[in-house]
């Protein structure tokens, strides 16, 4: 998986590209806790995300829980393999889903 990141005062914005699994999971974890001082914003751009587990799945939740203490996080363009993941496990009744950030450009 590969993170790509941009910032603009206080919100940040994650793209993440390629797949959420037991093997990427703790690096995703570890960028975010690098990445939130200051932050109070959090937008998880999931356009080129293809697969998500259930060890993705609980880093969202703990990333929830900390952005829930300091601010906001919402998850966009989720393709609809990520979304039917996300909607079954039951998660999409706390997290925060978007289908399109308006005036979203993907430039990676």
């Amino acid at each position: 998986m590969e993170i790509k990141k941009s910032s603009d005062g206080s919100a940040l914005t994650m793209n993440l590209i390629g797949r959420l699994d037991a093997v990427t999971a703790l690096e995703f974890e570890e960028e975010f806790n690098n990445s939130i001082s200051g932050i109070d914003e959090l937008t998880l751009n999931f356009e080129k995300l293809d697969y998500i587990s259930s060890a993705g799945l609980r880093i969202l939740l703990k990333m929830q829980k900390k952005m829930d203490q300091i601010g906001k996080m919402k998850i966009c363009n989720l393709k609809k393999e990520v979304r039917e993941v996300i909607d079954m496990t039951g998660f999409s009744g706390f997290l925060t889903l978007e289908e399109k950030k308006s005036g979203f450009s993907v430039d990676f």
